[in-house]
This record gives C-alpha cells, structure tokens and sequence, in this order.
C-alpha cells in the first residue's frame, strides 16, 4: 500500500535529485486510482510544472506504465493513438511519470515536471520510487 509517509519519502527524495541536478521542479504522487496523496512544488519551479507532474503521476499511477514508453505506442496506427485525449486530457506520454509498484502490485504512480529536460524529470522520479522501494 502507498502510505502518505512512503508519499512524502518519494517526495523528497525526488526534490533531493532535482537539487543535485540543480533544477526546480513540482512532484505529485498519486494512488493506483490516480487520486493524488502528495504533491509540492519547488520555490522557483516554473508556474505549469504542477499541471505537467500531475498529468504524469495520473498516467503512470493508473495505466502502469513509465509515461516515456507510452509514447512509442501513441503514433498514428498505434494501439495508443490519441491516448492524450482520453479522461478529459488528464493522460500523458511526456517522460517523467513512474508507476509506483509495492509488493508486485501497481500501487501508484510519481509524476515529476519542470526541466526542460524530460530526462532530469525522470531521473527524479526514478529516485522517488528507489526511495521506497
């Protein structure tokens, strides 16, 4: 089960890779339903990181999947085609969106925004879920 205290865990540790990259971000952790149990953002993240983390943590947390990997799938003539406009535009294919797995079971997800590179985001997020793991 995903606790608020494992929440918060994921929570700093990702803010604490975004400090080593030097970067502001926002971070949103959510349960498997996507409902959110944790979310922050930096002083100094830019004012839509909070959307772009939420949208991620949502993605991952329900779908199960790393949001980066969804892309590939949601070209024309891919099984995932349009998935960005399902449930109101609340999913997204942008990396920085991890599953939380707890036990062999999906039980959440950690969204992360606010580089300009989607590889800082996820490099927080991967030491989000280490964190708990």
């Amino acid at each position: 089960m995903l606790t608020l205290e494992k929440a918060k865990k994921a929570l700093e540790a990702a803010e604490k890779k975004a400090a080593e990259l030097n970067i502001k971000v926002s971070v949103v952790i959510v349960d498997e339903s996507g409902v959110i149990i944790a979310i922050h953002r930096m002083d100094g993240a830019v004012s839509v990181s909070p959307m772009f983390a939420t949208a991620k943590a949502y993605t991952s947390g329900t779908l199960g999947l790393p949001t980066g990997e969804i892309a590939k799938y949601a070209g024309p003539d891919k099984p995932y085609y349009g998935v960005s406009d399902l449930d109101g535009g609340k999913l997204t294919t942008v990396t920085g969106g991890l599953p939380i797995v707890i036990a062999g079971k999906l039980s959440g997800g950690i969204g992360v925004g606010g580089s300009y590179d989607v590889t800082e985001d996820l490099a927080c997020a991967q030491a989000g879920v280490d964190s708990i793991k």
